[in-house]
């Protein structure tokens, strides 16, 4: 009984040395990311037009750092989304956007075997290559860039010292102006959920 105490210490204190040390590393994640906009994105002209878009799924990549073994800093990007804009039921718009994400984030248990995190910051989305069809074909759409914030949970799997497979879903601030042959109709609240499952390596 008297080795008790002295054991517990030392086995804890082997525990600590052998759990990893992530601070001061690089990460990198690729995967599937899908980004689902909520169902009513607004409405436009004065209300006249219910605008609805459509979801996507492209390639997701993750880049960040790790600060301490709690906190890391990370850059969300992916391969160019495409989207459609219905107006009242009917597709009129089909855009392209990026929405690249920087954030923060926090792990509870980062050297656990299944690790929760939460996390949040700053994202910009920049839309491009607008073309028309139906009740606006042949006019001149524009969808303007955003700015918002963003929030994200999710899990990690450890497989291994260097490899996990991350399961998030994110929620981003997105709203974009919207203008017709130059006049503007409103704005399309985006607003998505973002799902992604990626596999990470660290280095």
């Amino acid at each position: 009984m008297h080795h008790f105490p002295r054991n517990l210490i030392l086995t804890a204190l082997a525990l600590g040395l052998s759990a990893p040390a992530f601070a001061d590393e690089w990460f990198v994640r690729l995967g599937a990311a899908h980004v689902d906009p909520k169902s009513d994105n607004g409405s436009l002209a004065g209300g006249a037009l219910a605008t609805t878009i459509d979801a996507n799924t492209q390639l997701g990549l993750v880049l960040g750092r790790q600060l301490s073994d709690n906190w890391a800093v990370e850059l969300l990007a992916a391969s160019p989304f495409k989207h459609t804009v219905s107006l009242n039921g009917v597709e009129a718009v089909d855009f392209k956007h990026l929405p690249p994400t920087l954030g923060l984030q926090y792990r509870f248990a980062p050297s656990a075997p299944v690790s929760p995190f939460i996390g949040a910051g700053l994202n910009y989305t920049r839309t491009w290559s607008e073309s028309t069809r139906g009740p606006v074909a042949g006019a001149d759409v524009k969808l303007g860039n955003s700015w918002g914030l963003a929030g994200q949970a999710g899990l990690a799997f450890r497989l291994g010292e260097a490899m996990e497979l991350v399961l998030e879903a994110r929620y981003i601030d997105i709203s974009v102006d919207v203008s017709v042959d130059g006049a503007n109709v409103g704005k399309a609240h985006v607003d998505p959920m973002v799902y992604a499952l990626t596999l990470g390596w660290r280095f």
